[in-house]
């Protein structure tokens, strides 16, 4: 089995690279962006089906355990899992996990309201493992308000929730009255 690959990224595809290594060019369906001539070192993960054998390919120990969990959902299968890998940082998804957010799961190609609340039910007591999920001081509140005013003035969950984490955990004392203003400022830069 494949745990880990070293190369140079020959070719870049819908989804997936080309490494070529000692000669020979590995499939690697990833969800970070990397370049082509680019000398990368891929953390594997091999899933093997009774028709195929495919490698996935993360840049982190971290992005690879994530990916684990995420195929151990019920309904998750590799396709799915890359998909949101590819849509969200995974602090995103830890804290959008933590917090219950539903609405930015079901962000990512593929993944409807049932299958983000499926996520967050199965998955939440193993965030603990995670550096990557928001502490429970009240913040995970403040974050909701926020998330919520800001797209009642119309900006993409998507588009805005790294700004608004980010903001939430440094001013944790603000509440979302002040967090808005702020987070305005910081959308107009």
């Amino acid at each position: 089995m494949i745990g880990k690959l070293q190369g140079v990224v020959d070719y870049i595809g819908d989804g997936f690279v080309i490494i070529m290594t000692g000669g020979v060019g590995y499939k690697v369906f990833c969800p970070e962006y990397l370049t082509v001539k680019s000398t990368v070192s891929i953390w594997i993960e091999t899933v093997v089906r009774e028709d195929s054998i495919r490698l996935f390919g993360f840049t982190t120990l971290a992005g690879q355990d994530l990916f684990n969990k995420l195929t151990t959902v019920s309904g998750v299968g590799p396709k799915v899992a890359m998909a949101i890998l590819s849509t969200l940082k995974p602090d995103i998804l830890m804290s959008a996990i933590a917090t219950g957010d539903a609405k930015t799961i079901s962000s990512a190609p593929g993944v409807g309201k049932k299958v983000a609340e499926k996520i967050i039910v199965e998955l939440k007591g193993k965030s603990g493992s995670f550096d990557f999920a928001l502490s429970s001081d009240g913040g995970n509140n403040n974050l909701s308000y926020l998330l919520s005013a800001l797209e009642s003035l119309g900006y993409r969950r998507i588009d805005i929730i790294e700004m608004a984490q980010k903001l939430t955990q440094e001013n944790p004392g603000l509440g979302v009255e002040k967090l808005v203003p702020l987070a305005l400022k910081n959308i107009t830069k």
